[in-house]
């Protein structure tokens, strides 16, 4: 079975590249590409994906205010946070609290793909800045 991701970033170049990176795991599917957290909250319904990937920064509405609104009306979707800043604690305690089940940095996207690993098995991913290492957490 396919699994259907769905991705939010204003930047066409990360989008693109998300699609690729994605796409090389054989049962992945992006199933969207949207530039905005707002045109992110719209397209859940109708695309169903099993994974939405929300960039931190967009115009319109940010991540967090996406993830809130999504986790509300899909409480059981993964969400992962994707940003550009290093993820400290306070920013997966705030990820955490609008929904999302991982948090990591657009630095690498090695971390990206095990991050949708571990949240299609219902595990959190949370790379946090000070220890460097993937916070795993069923």
């Amino acid at each position: 079975m396919t699994t259907r991701i769905l991705i939010a970033d204003d930047d066409v170049s990360i989008r693109r590249l998300l699609c690729r990176i994605l796409e090389e795991h054989s049962d992945w599917q992006v199933c969207g590409a949207v530039a905005n957290g707002q045109n992110a909250v719209m397209r859940v319904a109708d695309l169903n994906p099993d994974v939405v990937i929300l960039d931190l920064a967009m115009p319109q509405m940010n991540g967090l205010q996406a993830a809130q609104e999504i986790s509300a009306r899909f409480p059981l979707l993964p969400l992962l946070l994707l940003t550009v800043q290093e993820v400290s604690s306070e920013l997966m305690k705030a990820a955490q609290k609008a929904g999302f089940s991982g948090a990591v940095s657009k630095s690498t996207g090695a971390e990206v793909v095990k991050a949708v690993e571990a949240l299609l098995r219902e595990r959190s991913f949370f790379t946090l800045s000070r220890s460097g290492l993937p916070g795993l957490t069923r």
